[in-house]
C-alpha cells in the first residue's frame, strides 16, 4: 500500500465532522431560507453530532470496545471537564443574578458609564482586560454573560452584535494574556519564554483591537433606555466581586461560585429571595446549559477517536507539504504557514484551541527548527491561529456559552465576531512582510 493511499484513508477519518457540520448547519440554513423562526434550534447540535459520532465508529479499525474507550477518554479530557464545569456555574450565576436583581443594576451603570456609541467599544474593553487578567475566554464570557443579557433585554440592543463584540473582546485578552492555558500550551511546546511570545502576538493584536473597536463604535445605535437614579450599589457586588476576584488570579470555578452565593444572598436581603428559589434557579441555570455540555463532550470524544484512526496525523502531513509547494524558495514563511494552517485546522475539527496547540505542538517545532523560525514566532503563530479559528466556530465553547446566554443562534453572532476575522488579516499580512 502506497503512503498516499494509506495518508487517503486516514483523512477519510476526518469525514465524521464533515457530516456533524452538514447536518447542522445545512438543517439550520435550509430552515432560514423557509423562514422557520430559530432555525438553528430545530436541529440541536448535541443531537446533530450524534450520527457523525456512529460514523467515526463505523469506519473505524478497532473493535467497538476499544473504541468506545476511545471516546470516554476524549470527553473525559480535563479541558473538555474543565469548560463543562465553567458552563454549569454560569448557567446557574446567570440566573441567579437575574432573579435577584443584579443584572437590573449592572445595566444602570453600563448605560451611566458607555453612553450610546461607547457602549459596544466599552463592551469590548471590558471583556479584553478581564480575559487578559484571568487567562480564559470562557470564565469571561461566564462573567459577562448575563450583563450582556441585561442590556440587550433593557436596552434594545441587537444581541448578535453585542456577543460577538464580547466574544471578540475576550478572544483578545485570551490571546494576550500569559496565564492563559493556550499560551501556556503553546510556549511549553515550542520552548519559548512567555515575555518574548507576549511581544510577538503584542504586534499582531493592538492593530487588530483597534480596528475592532472603531468598527463597534460605528455600528452602535444610540440607547433608547432612560435610567433609573435610584442607587442599586449591593446589587452590582456580586460583579464587583468577581471582577476583582478575577484580577487577583482566583480560580475561575471559586470565582462563579462566591459570585453565585453573594448573588442570592444580597436577593435574600434586598428582595426576600427564598431558599427554595434559590436552588430551584441553580437547577433552572444548569438546565440552560444542558446542549452544549452534552456537545462538548461529545466533541471531545469525536476528536478522541480521529486521532486515533490517524485523521489528525495525515491532516498534518497535508499541511506540511502544502506550505513547502507554496514557498518553495523561503523556509522560513513555509514553516509559518505550516505552523499557521497546522493550528488553524486542528482547532477546526477540535473545537478547543487548547487541544489543538496541544495536537499541533511537536510538528510545529519540527517545522520551525527547519525553517529557523524562533520559539516566540513559532509559539506566537500557534496561539494566533488557534484563537482566530476558535473565535469563528459556532460550535466553540464560547460562541455556544454566548448563544445560549443571550437566547441566540451561534452562527448569529460569528457573523459579528470582528476581532479574530482582522487578526487573521492583519497577523497573515504581517508574518508574511517579515519573512521577506
Amino acid at each position: 500500500m502506497t503512503e498516499n493511499t494509506t495518508s487517503a484513508k486516514h483523512l477519510l477519518s476526518l469525514a465524521p465532522f464533515g457530516v456533524f457540520l452538514g447536518l447542522f448547519l445545512g438543517t439550520g440554513i435550509v430552515l432560514t431560507l423557509q423562514g422557520v423562526d430559530y432555525a438553528f434550534y430545530q436541529l440541536p447540535a448535541s443531537i446533530a453530532i450524534i450520527p457523525a459520532i456512529i460514523l467515526a465508529i463505523f469506519i473505524g479499525k478497532d473493535s467497538i470496545n476499544e473504541q468506545i474507550n476511545q471516546f470516554i477518554t476524549g470527553a473525559g479530557h480535563q479541558n473538555i471537564i474543565t469548560m463543562c464545569v465553567i458552563y454549569l456555574l454560569a448557567g446557574a450565576f446567570g440566573t441567579v443574578a437575574k432573579a435577584t436583581g443584579s443584572v437590573d443594576a449592572s445595566v444602570q451603570l453600563g448605560l451611566a458609564v458607555f453612553p450610546d456609541y461607547l457602549l459596544l467599544p466599552g463592551l469590548f474593553l471590558v471583556a479584553a482586560f478581564l480575559s487578559t487578567a484571568m487567562g480564559t475566554s470562557m470564565g469571561t464570557i461566564g462573567a459577562i454573560a448575563p450583563i450582556a443579557a441585561g442590556f440587550v433585554d433593557t436596552a434594545q440592543l441587537d444581541a448578535a452584535l453585542v456577543a460577538g463584540c464580547i466574544l471578540s473582546g475576550a478572544i483578545f485578552g485570551d490571546n494576550l494574556s500569559i496565564i492563559s492555558d493556550t499560551t501556556i500550551a503553546s510556549t511549553r511546546s515550542q520552548g519559548a519564554h512567555m515575555k518574548d511570545k507576549f511581544k510577538v502576538n503584542f504586534k499582531f493584536a493592538l492593530p487588530a483591537g483597534i480596528i475592532a473597536v472603531v468598527i463597534f463604535a460605528l455600528l452602535g445605535d444610540t440607547v433608547n433606555y432612560q435610567g433609573n437614579d435610584e442607587s442599586q450599589l449591593l446589587g452590582l457586588l456580586p460583579y464587583i466581586v468577581i471582577l476583582a476576584l478575577a484580577l487577583s488570579g482566583v480560580n475561575v470555578f471559586l470565582v462563579l461560585t462566591l459570585g453565585i452565593i453573594l448573588a442570592a444572598a444580597i436577593g435574600m436581603i434586598t428582595h426576600d429571595y427564598q431558599l427554595s428559589s434559590w436552588v430551584a434557579d441553580i437547577q433552572q441555570g444548569f438546565a440552560s446549559m444542558q446542549d452544549i455540555f452534552i456537545l462538548s463532550l461529545f466533541i471531545g470524544g469525536l476528536s478522541e477517536l480521529v486521532r486515533h484512526q490517524g485523521g489528525l496525523n495525515a491532516l498534518t502531513s497535508g499541511l506540511e507539504k502544502l506550505a513547502a509547494k507554496l514557498s518553495p524558495n523561503n523556509n522560513k514563511r513555509a514553516a509559518g504557514l505550516g505552523i499557521a494552517s497546522l493550528a488553524f485546522s486542528s482547532n477546526f475539527f477540535t473545537a478547543n484551541n487548547t487541544v489543538s496547540i496541544i495536537i499541533s505542538g511537536e510538528t510545529a517545532k519540527e517545522l520551525a527548527d527547519d525553517g529557523k523560525l524562533t520559539p516566540a514566532e513559532s509559539a506566537s503563530l500557534l496561539d494566533i491561529f488557534a484563537c482566530i479559528n476558535q473565535g469563528l466556530l459556532p460550535y466553540g465553547a464560547q460562541a455556544l456559552l454566548l448563544g445560549a446566554s443571550l437566547g441566540i443562534s451561534p452562527l448569529e453572532l460569528v457573523a459579528y465576531s470582528f476581532y479574530p476575522m482582522i487578526l487573521l488579516v492583519v497577523a497573515s499580512i504581517a508574518f508574511w512582510r517579515l519573512t521577506r
